[in-house]
């Protein structure tokens, strides 16, 4: 007789050796893993300190998440969108840089904007980019814990966003100016 165990679906369930289980879904296909997508845009990876420092965030976050939330059959799909120029912006209704969006809902409740010297560099004129709040608090690059708080609000149905996007919304001034000042130096 064989006494081996072969693990089951179902955490802390086993088929024995004669192949018989309990398990609730023996016999079953694996569900389908439900994804999350999380959209990361900006206006430049290279110089801009806030745009390279949320990316940072961004991805230290995601790992973190996706591990938590793998156990619960969700998955985390991540598309990073170098926003290049007024029409672009319009259609995927960008309004400031860097923003992040989980499933079409940008997670950031409060609007707020500063001046990016990191920006302005790049194009020879001020430009203002994206501050984040969290918690009372003001962020040029958002911190982890803002980002994980997000994405299990998301999940779990509290989500903290309100800016649902909307196809050819207005592009903001300040993002019109960038993108004429970087034409010209091309």
């Amino acid at each position: 007789m064989n006494d081996e165990k072969t693990t089951s679906c179902c955490p802390g369930q086993n088929i024995g050796s004669d192949n018989q289980t309990t398990c609730c879904c023996a016999g079953q296909e694996p569900a389908k893993k439900q994804k999350i997508l999380i959209e990361f845009m900006y206006i430049d990876l290279t110089t801009c300190d806030r745009c390279v420092g949320t990316d940072s965030s961004l991805e230290e976050a995601i790992v973190e998440a996706s591990a938590l939330l793998k156990s619960t059959g969700r998955e985390i799909e991540v598309r990073k969108i170098l926003v290049e120029n007024e029409k672009q912006a319009q259609e995927l209704g960008f309004i400031s840089s860097p923003t992040i969006r989980m499933d079409g809902q940008d997670i950031q409740l409060e609007f707020k904007e500063s001046l990016c010297g990191c920006c302005g560099e790049i194009v020879g004129e001020d430009i203002d980019c994206r501050v984040w709040v969290w918690q009372g608090k003001e962020y040029t690059t958002p911190p982890k814990a803002m980002l994980l708080d997000a994405i299990l609000r998301h999940v779990y149905g509290q989500p903290q966003g309100v800016n649902k996007v909307a196809a050819a919304k207005q592009v903001p001034e300040n993002l019109k100016r960038f993108f004429a000042a970087k034409n010209k130096q091309k």
